[in-house]
């Protein structure tokens, strides 16, 4: 790795954490303590407002982003890639979030590579049974609850075609058997349940955060699926 390519890396590493040392960056980098001195005070040189704290590690001034990256044609194409499963895989509230990440990054293309990836494009296709995953668009909100550790409140119908009211703290989405299923805590059932978003009617946030921490993880719960 030449070092432009490594002080970016390291100015990434920067704006991913609130804080890191220069033991990480050694570890991270394979690089000694003194180049990583090196480098950060080179990018301190060039404006780059990188702060230390006692007993914390360096940090980024609060608020300051990188300007956009330039994408190489691979690195486009392999976003087009997902973008082409998450239309057919999603529902409509993450694809127009993914819609419009990918229009910025087809701006910032030089014009040739946009006319491959527009090439490209044309010549992807994921072919599913119609009515997966587009019973209703709540994957964002979801995403958005697992994320605040909010409290939704949703209408279920069960696999009996029951249909309950339940408050439940998201801690995960799960894609398998061909449609997402989230995992929750039920709060009127003071369990872990299995929840398919599709069989979710309607979603809500309520005003009350999580209850409780939960260990138990997604990663868990397909262990003993």
């Amino acid at each position: 790795m030449n070092r432009v390519d490594r002080l970016m890396n390291v100015l990434l590493t920067l704006q991913s954490k609130k804080f890191v040392t220069t033991k990480a960056f050694s570890e991270k980098f394979k690089l000694s303590e003194r180049t990583v001195y090196r480098d950060l005070k080179a990018l301190n040189e060039i404006g780059v407002p990188i702060y230390f704290e006692p007993n914390k590690g360096y940090t980024l001034l609060e608020g300051y982003f990188l300007p956009p990256l330039i994408f190489t044609i691979e690195e486009a194409n392999s976003l087009l890639l997902l973008q082409s499963l998450a239309d057919k895989f999603t529902d409509k509230s993450i694809l127009q979030k993914s819609n419009s990440a990918l229009e910025k990054i087809k701006a910032i293309l030089k014009y040739n590579d946009w006319k491959k990836y527009e090439e490209i494009s044309s010549k992807l296709e994921v072919y599913i049974p119609k009515d997966i995953n587009k019973k209703n668009n709540f994957l964002s909100k979801i995403q958005t609850a697992i994320f605040e550790k909010s409290i939704l409140k949703i209408s279920y119908t069960d696999n009996n075609n029951k249909k309950t009211l339940r408050e439940i703290e998201p801690l995960g989405l799960i894609f398998y058997t061909n449609q997402w299923h989230l995992l929750a805590w039920c709060t009127s059932r003071e369990n872990y349940r299995d929840f398919k978003v599709n069989s979710i009617n309607q979603l809500s946030f309520s005003p009350k955060k999580f209850s409780k921490e939960h260990s138990f993880t997604i990663q868990d719960y397909m262990k003993i699926f």
